[in-house]
């Protein structure tokens, strides 16, 4: 008898030491693999359509647009709330789902909803849907600097060239980041200013000149030539390089059949595209920046550290004179975070240990309480 509970009692602190292990080992791995961000996101499942529709009134988005698209919205499977919202030029339609539903199901859901309600929406409006993201995946944000040797050399529309083509690119390539989106400068537009007396003395509209603009900024592809038991390639080159390219475009002929070109009646220039915001830095003036939105369920504490690299990687290639500054970052919140819980978990343990060992007078009861 004695021989039988001493064996049941090693087999059951065998048990127990394996399963201990078995906790912590999976413990461990939770820890190494947790997502770490210092704000919980406790915002809904939702699909967000944005649909621009240029110099129409709130009345008439609202009618042509949003209407179509909220009342196809409503049976999109597990979507539980739809608002629509008309503003002048554009619409934003919302469709929150039901908690638990993956957010990427959801989005392929809306995504085939959209294909369905095109036919019902006006010539040239295209619906696109948000980013994968939600409202606390604003993670990160950097400035473009010049340097005070540099000053004058940069202006607005450079650095804004260099945020759009460089940076923004290589940063999309980032595991976990949804969007770059760019704030603050210029955006460099070719512009086109039209003579109204002009267009009458030579009785051309305004869609004559549009349509000849569009026309002339395209390749096309011929046939082939065999010579000499070789074949060669025929195309037309036809893309726009330049101001001056744009300005030889012939817009139609007068009388006597003479070709009249874009610059006989208009002006055309590279300029600024319009705009209705701005970033300033630190009260010093404009400048051009980017916000880091991050993925829905990523880590922000990895994702902000991927982010760090790839910009230490990205100032080689920069112009002389400009520099990367970070401007929010939300990383050290999460350390100081993490570091405030650690402290106060080592303490907790160390008092309920101290109540254990003066209550139960059991040294060994105590290292419960860290295990």
């Amino acid at each position: 008898m004695i021989e039988n509970l001493i064996e049941y009692s090693l087999k059951n602190r065998v048990l127990i030491i394996v399963l201990a292990l078995i906790v912590a080992c999976g413990g461990i791995w939770a820890v190494s693999t947790i997502s770490l961000d210092a704000i919980p996101d406790l915002s809904d499942v939702q699909g967000i359509v944005f649909t621009e529709f240029q110099g129409q009134s709130p009345q008439v988005v609202d009618d042509q647009v949003t209407y179509p698209l909220t009342t196809s919205m409503l049976s999109v499977p597990y979507a539980k709330t739809v608002r629509g919202y008309s503003f002048f030029g554009f619409s934003m339609v919302y469709i929150i789902f039901e908690d638990g539903t993956d957010i990427y199901w959801a989005r392929s859901r809306v995504l085939e909803y959209l294909n369905y309600v095109a036919s019902k929406l006006p010539p040239g409006v295209t619906p696109q849907i948000g980013p994968d993201a939600t409202g606390v995946g604003w993670v990160y944000q950097y400035v473009l600097e010049v340097e005070p040797e540099y000053a004058g050399k940069y202006d607005l529309s450079d650095l804004r060239s260099i945020q759009d083509w460089y940076l923004k690119f290589e940063l999309m390539t980032v595991r976990g980041v949804s969007e770059i989106a760019a704030i603050g400068g210029f955006v460099k537009q070719y512009q086109v200013t039209v003579d109204p007396n002009a267009l009458e003395a030579f009785g051309i509209s305004i869609n004559q000149i549009v349509s000849a603009i569009k026309n002339s900024n395209n390749d096309v592809g011929g046939k082939l030539i065999e010579q000499a038991e070789t074949e060669f390639m025929v195309r037309g080159l036809g893309y726009i390089e330049g101001i001056d390219d744009i300005s030889s475009i012939a817009i139609g002929v007068d009388e006597h059949g003479t070709p009249i070109l874009l610059r006989q009646v208009a002006e055309v220039q590279i300029g600024p595209e319009i705009r209705r915001g701005l970033a300033d830095w630190n009260g010093e003036g404009e400048t051009v920046g980017a916000i880091v939105v991050m993925r829905s369920g990523e880590n922000a504490l990895r994702v902000i550290n991927d982010i760090k690299t790839k910009l230490e990687e990205l100032k080689q290639g920069l112009p002389p004179g400009v520099k990367v500054t970070a401007s929010y970052d939300r990383s050290e919140l999460i350390e100081r975070a993490v570091k405030n819980l650690q402290r106060k978990l080592i303490e907790e343990m160390l008092v309920v240990g101290l109540i254990c060992i003066i209550f139960l007078l059991h040294f060994r009861s105590s290292l419960v309480s860290f295990l």
